[in-house]
């Protein structure tokens, strides 16, 4: 390259004219400078490298060859003639002639192979539609163009804020908005660039979950998955490299409404200092309530639980927080008055979480004396002890399936909320009861068997294509829990009435098993097969967070409701509840279910 650059150098500067007035520079200047190129080329190792990688470094190092080459030739050639056979402008046109002689072929070939190379993988590779024209979006089709490796091959960008429609991101065009989704997507399969999978890229501002329903239910009528792009917090760095890994939007992120936030000040100054006992701690609810409430400061936290492991995990868990309140455990059961009068009298707590109870509705039907028991008898005996020592605060966690319930867990949990209404209305101690629907993810609840059932292949079995239920996360429900508190104990005028949350509109599980599926990666009844078994015994099509003689009633903080008090007078429901105790220790099941016969449907 450096032999052709010279006379080429020279022609285009004098034309025809060099073999005749300036033959002089072209004999004595030719080998001199094909001599000095050669050795400034071996001394920048220009050799060393494969035109296949060819990048920016690549050529600063042909820049840097080129450059020593010709500031040698110059004062070389000057020794020999003086420069007398030289016009002066060929040194400064024989550099740019030669950096491009030595850069364009490099790079000429790299881009032949680059773009063999991109239609292989393009073939390979599975076609996505983004959703979201930020940074987010940027970063991952850098990753995936720079990745020989990567899975995905981005066909298009939806702009949900509608701001960038037209523009290119790395040559990826943003085709339309979230409105125009079903076009863009059928307009790609014309092209032979049908997406297959929805990636959302919007990682500062996340897309709350009323949107992304229904983006869940176009990508399911396109025949796409849907997935989220992690933040930069959560790349994978496994083997040294940032590699981007997508992960299934998650179910509660499909709640079709924003998870209520509470007023952290407001619990900080009902916890902060004080003696806390959780009943159930080591429960789903329970571990939960004790991993929050530690962040408020409490002066000791008592854990009380009759599981031993699942006391043990969580006494481990909260102990090697560097901030850990004074951690008491006790291995108890609330069904046993004796042991509990004598652990409150030793933790003397000022504030009691109830979240000990038995929530299986099939199991508590099948065995109603030990749902009484633990469920009924069990919430008397921790409001009696809380009483007794002058807590100042109890809250018992309740369930929307004591609003006129069909099963025998229902109607237990009803005629807990009636005591302790009762207590809250003749009683220092304060006693607020808080309702609240299924929380997802739970121990034994649909979200964890719907996966045992997907990982085994299915099917996933539904009681009934209609059954529909209230949905809440854990850490809302315990965000409840805490903000019912702090409002309950300030708000003296409410007392016996029932906090209730909004939870938006029930969810049908078969959508719900419908969306597990697809978030699989999988096709309902293609891949996996749903099959509906039947309401179990006790179990309703739907359930209410409110009875038709509770009109609800907004409260000032958001997201709460309270419910008017339909409790029994004080001595009526203690005698009712000294007669279930009577018949459940006695294990007369049939007495029990009498008994419990005239709540339920109330």
């Amino acid at each position: 390259m450096a032999t052709i650059a010279y006379p080429a150098a020279l022609y285009l500067r004098v034309g025809d004219g060099m073999f005749d007035r300036w033959y002089g520079a072209l004999e004595a200047g030719w080998p001199l400078w094909v001599a000095i190129a050669a050795v400034s080329f071996l001394a920048s190792r220009l050799y060393r490298g494969v035109w296949r990688y060819a990048s920016l470094q690549d050529l600063w190092a042909v820049t840097q060859a080129v450059t020593i080459a010709v500031l040698a030739f110059v004062p070389a050639l000057f020794l020999v003639n003086r420069l007398e056979a030289l016009p002066r402008s060929v040194p400064l046109i024989l550099g740019l002639l030669l950096l491009v002689l030595l850069g364009g072929p490099r790079f000429l070939y790299r881009v032949a192979k680059d773009r063999r190379m991109d239609r292989k993988r393009a073939a390979q590779r599975i076609p996505v539609l983004l959703i979201g024209a930020g940074d987010g979006a940027e970063l991952f089709i850098r990753a995936m163009q720079n990745d020989p490796l990567a899975p995905y091959e981005p066909v298009g960008v939806i702009d949900d804020l509608g701001r960038r429609v037209g523009r290119d991101i790395h040559g990826v065009r943003v085709l339309g908005t979230a409105s125009d989704l079903e076009r863009v997507a059928r307009d790609l399969g014309d092209k032979g660039k049908a997406p297959q999978r929805l990636i959302v890229t919007r990682v500062n501002a996340p897309i709350e979950g009323p949107v992304l329903r229904e983006l869940f239910d176009a990508a399911d009528r396109l025949g796409m998955t849907l997935a989220r792009m992690p933040s930069l917090a959560d790349l994978d760095e496994s083997n040294g490299e940032n590699r981007i890994k997508l992960r299934p939007i998650a179910i509660e992120d499909l709640l079709g409404r924003p998870q209520v936030l509470h007023d952290e000040e407001a619990v900080r100054g009902l916890v902060k200092g004080k003696r806390v006992l959780i009943t159930g701690a080591g429960g789903t609810i329970g571990s939960e309530l004790c991993r929050q409430l530690a962040n408020f400061g409490p002066a000791k936290m008592a854990l009380l639980e009759n599981g031993e492991f699942n006391l043990y995990a969580i006494e481990m868990e909260l102990a090697e927080r560097p901030d850990a309140p004074v951690l008491t455990p006790w291995l108890a059961d609330v069904r046993d008055a004796a042991r509990l009068k004598q652990i409150f009298e030793t933790e003397r707590p000022e504030l009691v979480f109830h979240a000990a109870a038995l929530k299986h509705v099939p199991l508590v039907e099948s065995n109603p004396a030990e749902g009484v028991l633990t469920n009924i008898i069990g919430s008397r005996n921790v409001a009696d002890a809380a009483r007794a020592i002058g807590a100042r605060a109890m809250v018992q966690i309740s369930t929307d399936k004591a609003v006129r319930p069909s099963s025998i867990m229902g109607a237990c949990k009803r005629v807990a909320e009636e005591y302790c209404q009762s207590l809250d209305l003749d009683s220092d101690t304060r006693f607020v009861t808080v309702r609240f629907g299924n929380v997802l993810g739970s121990t034994g609840s649909v979200v964890p068997r719907f996966e045992q059932q997907l990982a085994k292949g299915g099917p996933i079995t539904v009681t009934h294509p209609d059954v529909e239920r209230y949905f809440m996360t854990c850490r809302e429900a315990v965000q409840l829990v805490l903000q019912a508190s702090a409002y309950g104990v300030t708000h003296t005028e409410r007392r016996g009435r029932i906090l209730v949350l909004d939870m938006g509109e029930p969810v049908k599980i078969v959508d719900l098993a419908r969306r597990m599926i697809l978030l699989a990666g999988l096709r309902p009844d293609r891949d996996i097969r749903i099959e509906f078994t039947g309401l179990r015994p006790g179990e309703k099509l739907s359930e209410r967070l409110f009875n038709d003689a509770e009109p609800p009633e907004r409260t000032e903080e958001a997201g709460i409701f309270v419910a008017p008090n339909q409790a029994r007078s004080r001595q009526a429901i203690t005698d009712f509840v000294t007669s279930l105790e009577r018949a459940a220790r006695a294990e007369k099941d049939d007495d029990v279910r009498r008994l419990i016969g005239t709540v339920l449907g109330t």
